[in-house]
């Protein structure tokens, strides 16, 4: 017990005892509740999941959870691999984006999404929306529904961009060699705006800009690619 709660002790049971009534002492606030509470009240908020499985690509397992506060995960891997999801955080004007374009396909519940015409194989994907207990889900390969391609096309590039930003930091971390053909993607991603969040880019990008131990061509593409981020707000 710490000492607030030791003194907040001492302090109901005096005051039981000088009560005529006989009343029953006061109790300490029930810490364990409130947590569970803060917990459930967590968990009930609504959130979207994108899943995407594709044998025999790269990657062939994406799925990316996100709340209606920005916080999520993503995990990204070979369906062999281990799951390991990381934590994601985004900004509350993609979540807004994210939650309208979710409402206006009324939540995922009862919608059919899939053209349902012979079309190329282009994985299995499942959109999920869950608040508490409310779970609804939809399952298509190929859609024409712009909303639907909308939310896809957000959740593709939030792929794309934890790819960058991880490819970035193991090139930097383990083969200096294969900086300018990735340094090389991401400018094309920014150039082409497939990022999502552009500014997530922003930290590794500078790392490459200010290390020493590279190519100074890499140095100054990487350098050029966060100007033309930062010229973008």
């Amino acid at each position: 017990m710490n000492r607030s709660a030791y003194r907040f002790a001492i302090l109901a049971a005096i005051s039981a005892c000088l009560s005529a009534s006989g009343s029953s002492r006061a109790q300490a606030p029930d810490h364990s509740t409130a947590a569970a509470r803060a917990v459930s009240a967590t968990a009930d908020a609504p959130s979207l999941t994108y899943r995407r499985v594709f044998k025999s690509s790269y990657p062939e397992y994406v799925q990316i959870s996100i709340n209606d506060g920005g916080a999520g995960t993503f995990d990204i891997r070979q369906l062999d691999d281990t799951a390991s999801p990381q934590p994601l955080q985004i900004g509350l004007p993609l979540v807004h984006k994210m939650f309208e374009l979710a409402d206006s396909l009324h939540d995922f519940q009862g919608v059919d999404l899939d053209v349902h015409r012979r079309v190329a194989d282009l994985g299995q994907k499942t959109f999920v929306y869950k608040k508490g207990t409310e779970v609804h889900e939809v399952i298509f390969n190929y859609t024409l529904n712009n909303s639907a391609q909308q939310l896809l096309a957000i959740f593709d590039g939030l792929q794309r961009q934890e790819l960058d930003i991880s490819d970035m930091e193991r090139v930097m971390r383990y083969d200096h060699l294969g900086v300018p053909d990735v340094i090389a993607r991401v400018q094309s991603d920014v150039q082409e705006k497939l990022i999502p969040e552009p500014d997530a880019l922003l930290a590794p990008l500078d790392q490459i800009a200010q290390s020493s131990e590279l190519m100074d061509m890499s140095r100054q593409r990487a350098r050029a690619i966060a100007e033309e981020i930062r010229r973008g707000h």
